[in-house]
């Protein structure tokens, strides 16, 4: 982390990902990476609680290497996402707006894995809000096999069709690697 010095540095990045695999192992093998980067850079880990799929992969590669692990899961979903033991500290809310607003207070960063319909809810809520003033924290999106290529494809046109600013349009932050994903949040939040 050339030109980052520790006291700017993330502390807590929230990670929205699927409580599914996935059918690629690059899936899987991106969620383990992001959890060493975390690891490695000593940046402690909120998530949606769940111990299964993606978010399970992350949470425990984060847990195993040191670093705190807060999940925050709405009651409702509790035996959905979490099998067997959870690991670290579990909150428990009473429903998805109360996950989101608890994970957004607790967090530095945002970064998205793959995922289904949750995590992209998850994530184009926070790029509102970033639009909308109501946070400042950076935004990006883990691009695994050009798994968000479609919807990075529908920002453009949403500028290009008169319905995002172009200045808005940088609000999320993108790489196909989570190394690099994290190097260029740290860049345009640190300037």
């Amino acid at each position: 982390m050339e030109g980052i010095s520790n006291s700017r540095k993330f502390k807590r990045i929230c990670v929205f990902c699927g409580s599914r695999a996935g059918n690629k192992p690059s899936f899987t093998d991106a969620a383990l990476q992001l959890g060493k980067q975390l690891v490695d850079r000593k940046i402690d880990l909120v998530y949606g609680g769940g111990s299964v799929g993606l978010m399970g992969l992350v949470s425990k590669t984060v847990f195993d290497g040191g670093c705190h692990v807060l999940g925050v899961i709405p009651k409702a979903l509790v035996a959905h996402e979490i099998s067997g033991a959870s690991v670290g500290e579990v909150r428990i809310v009473a429903d998805m707006h109360q996950r989101k607003a608890e994970m957004a207070k607790n967090a530095d960063a945002f970064i998205a894995l793959p995922g289904g319909y949750g995590t992209m809810e998850e994530l184009l809520e926070i790029i509102a809000w970033s639009q909308l003033g109501i946070h400042d924290k950076p935004v990006g999106l883990l691009n695994i096999d050009g798994y968000y290529n479609s919807l990075l494809a529908l920002f453009d046109k949403g500028v290009e069709e008169g319905f995002i600013e172009d200045s808005a349009r940088n609000i999320v932050v993108w790489a196909d690697s989570p190394d690099h994903l994290i190097n260029k949040l740290e860049v345009s939040y640190f300037k």
